[in-house]
C-alpha cells in the first residue's frame, strides 16, 4: 500500500484549500484513511478520518465546521476540504492507515497506529 499526500501550499488566513490523498497498492475498500497534521515543536495529531467498519467519518473536535473529510472511489482517493483556515492550521499534512482504521474515531486516539504513511504536504496559512 502505497498513500500519496497533495494540494498543499500557501494561503490567506480565511481562504480554502483541498488536500488529497492518492492510494495505490491496494483500494479504499480495504481501509479507513486518515488525515493527520504536525507542526513545528508538535506532536502528531489526528484531523479527520474514515472508519473502516462502517464507512463513518470522525474529526477533531475544534475542526469540525471548517474541515470535511471525503472519498472519491473512482480515484482511488480521499480529500480534505480546509475552509476559512487559520495560522494555526499551518503544518505538515499527512495522510495514513493501519489496523486500528477498524475503529471509529481512530486517528483521535492517542495511539492511533498507523501502519503506512504518506508522504506529506506543507500547508501556510498567512495572517
Amino acid at each position: 500500500v502505497q498513500l500519496q499526500a497533495s494540494g498543499g501550499g500557501s494561503v490567506q488566513s480565511g481562504g480554502s484549500l483541498r488536500l488529497s490523498c492518492a492510494m495505490s497498492g491496494s483500494t479504499l475498500d480495504f481501509y479507513g484513511i486518515g488525515w493527520f497534521r504536525q507542526a513545528p515543536g508538535k506532536e502528531r495529531e489526528g484531523v479527520a478520518c474514515f472508519t473502516h467498519s462502517d464507512g463513518s467519518s470522525a474529526y477533531a473536535e475544534d475542526l469540525k465546521g471548517r474541515f470535511t473529510i471525503s472519498r472519491d472511489n473512482a480515484k482511488n482517493t480521499v480529500h480534505l476540504e480546509m475552509n476559512n483556515v487559520r495560522p494555526e492550521d499551518s503544518a505538515v499534512y499527512y495522510c495514513g492507515t493501519g489496523s486500528n482504521a477498524w475503529y471509529k474515531g481512530w486517528c483521535l486516539s492517542d495511539y492511533y497506529g498507523v501502519d503506512y504513511w504518506g508522504k506529506g504536504t506543507q500547508v501556510t496559512v498567512s495572517s
